[in-house]
Order: C-alpha cells, then sequence, then structure tokens
C-alpha cells in the first residue's frame, strides 16, 4: 500500500503524523522489554531523524492480563516516536510525528518487519498545515495579526 513519500518539507505545515495500528504481530516480540527499547533506540537512524534522549521503555501489568503490555516513547529532534503494545492480543499501536518529512512508506515496511505485522491500518495526517515554514511569510503573518489587535 503506498501512502506517501516527501523528499523537501512543503511552504506550509508543520508535519507529518503516522498512525499505525498492527494486527498479528509477533507476541513474543511485542513482550519483550528490550526488543522495544533497542527498536525506539535504532529506529530514528534508521529513518534519518535524530534521537535526542534514550528511549523510556516501560511495562504495565493491568488487572487483565490481556491489557498488559509494553508502551515506550523516543524523543527526537523532530517530535516523537511512540508504541503501545498488547502482546496477548497480537496488537501494536506506534505514532511517528516528524516536522522534517520522511518516507511513509519506508517507515510502515520497516516497522511491519521489526514486528512480523500480518495486517494494518493506517493513518497519516499532515499536522498544522497552516504553520509557515517560510520565516518572511510567518513574519507577514505575525504584522498583520498585530496590527489587528492594536487598540
Amino acid at each position: 500500500m503506498e501512502v506517501m513519500a516527501l523528499s523537501r518539507k512543503p511552504e506550509y505545515g508543520f508535519g507529518l503524523h503516522l498512525m499505525m495500528d498492527g494486527y498479528g504481530c509477533d507476541s513474543e516480540l511485542l513482550d519483550d522489554i528490550n526488543y522495544i527499547y533497542d527498536f525506539l533506540s535504532k529506529y530514528p537512524d534508521e529513518m534519518e531523524m535524530t534521537k535526542i534522549m534514550p528511549p523510556y521503555v516501560f511495562r504495565y501489568d493491568a488487572k487483565k492480563p490481556e491489557d498488559s503490555g509494553i508502551s515506550g516513547f523516543v524523543l527526537i529532534a523532530e517530535s516523537h516516536i511512540s508504541i503501545h503494545t498488547f502482546p496477548e492480543k497480537n496488537y501494536l499501536s506506534l505514532d511517528i510525528f516528524s516536522c522534517k518529512p520522511f518516507d511513509v512508506d519506508r517507515a510502515v515496511e520497516v516497522v511491519t518487519g521489526y514486528f512480523r505485522i500480518d495486517k494494518k491500518e493506517l493513518n497519516v495526517v499532515n499536522r498544522g498545515r497552516e504553520f509557515p515554514n517560510n520565516i518572511r511569510q510567518s513574519s507577514r503573518i505575525v504584522q498583520m495579526d498585530r496590527a489587528r489587535h492594536r487598540f
């Protein structure tokens, strides 16, 4: 499934937010806290993103075992990557939000391989569509806004 690939930042828009739900994943991988940590540690480099801190990963033991799993995130200079796993349900949810353009198809392909995902549900949102990336344009917008609000 081809979603989109961006090679340069458009004039407007803060960045892409990929939301991926994975079904039929390898439950042993989803339940391995070290594997999740390693994924979050290595994945930013694979996507040419800049990790700015070590991943934070923790296990959640719910009252109902099927609701238990591992959650983690890593801050990247471009924004963040987060994951939540539910090993007994063979399910994961993953978010990648980046102000730097990235190849969504490649991102999905790499995550699919890491967790042996059988079926995927994808949502891609271009966040901050009115966010100006051009400093001159930003300056004009701020000046117009200030002029409107003078008393």
